[in-house]
């Protein structure tokens, strides 16, 4: 039975399913000389050609994972018309395939980024269904107090629902700088940064030091990179498989 299109381009390492997706949905892609159609399967499409680049289409291209330390002054996109600096810029190149990120980071957020070579991983992962911990040390300006911290672990409301941290430790604190140290499971927009604003204190440093059982590489400096382990890509296939 023929796999959808976006499954097959996703697994080759072209970009993540939901990327894929609303490229269709934007009329980018083209199937043998014809705009693709969203629930789209592989059965007899030879070449694919996504915005004027042309793929043939693979059964699959070698799943590699690396870890990047961002920087905090590096966007999550491939392209910026402001002309800033890419994540994708300090990447090693491959002969076959892209580099998927495992989520995002804000520009102004550093730490733990993943990447793969296999879309489809990349989107099981990023699902909510996989429960993921993302673990963050943060800076905020203001004060914490314990009604502040129950808050955060029972649910703050937010424009698009509502939010908690999974655990919440204080950490050192300076005047009134306090750093903390929280995990949750999702992976909203500015959504660390919100919480804290919703309870009237403000981050000024965030960096996540851990997403499922990766932690942030010590050895790694900013804007640096290594291949994960044998053992790192077990642990996370096995997150996968959880998951389904």
């Amino acid at each position: 039975m023929a796999e959808r299109l976006h499954k097959v381009l996703a697994r080759m390492g072209v970009g993540s399913r939901r990327e894929i997706e609303r490229w269709i949905q934007q009329g980018l892609v083209e199937v043998d000389g014809k705009i693709a159609q969203v629930g789209q399967t592989s059965e007899g499409v030879t070449v694919v050609t996504i915005d004027g680049v042309n793929l043939t289409l693979q059964s699959e291209v070698e799943t590699q994972f690396l870890q990047y330390h961002k920087p905090d002054d590096e966007i999550c996109s491939r392209k910026d018309p402001e002309g800033r600096k890419s994540v994708y810029d300090h990447l090693p190149k491959l002969s076959e395939g892209r580099w998927v990120a495992i989520g995002r980071l804000d520009l102004t957020t550093s730490g733990i980024l993943l990447f793969t070579t296999n879309g489809e991983l990349a989107n099981a992962l990023m699902h909510p269904s996989a429960q993921v911990d993302r673990e963050y040390m943060v800076r905020v300006h203001g004060r914490v107090t314990q009604e502040l911290i129950y808050n955060l672990r029972e649910g703050v409301r937010l424009d698009d629902g509502m939010a908690k941290f999974t655990d919440v430790k204080q950490r050192s604190s300076k005047g009134t700088n306090q750093w903390l140290q929280v995990v949750l499971q999702e992976g909203r927009n500015h959504e660390v940064k919100r919480m804290f604003e919703s309870q009237g204190v403000r981050v000024t440093r965030l960096i996540r030091i851990r997403f499922g059982p990766i932690a942030l590489d010590d050895a790694i400096k900013k804007g640096q990179h290594r291949l994960l382990t044998n053992k790192e890509v077990k642990s996370l296939n096995a997150l996968v498989r959880q998951a389904k």
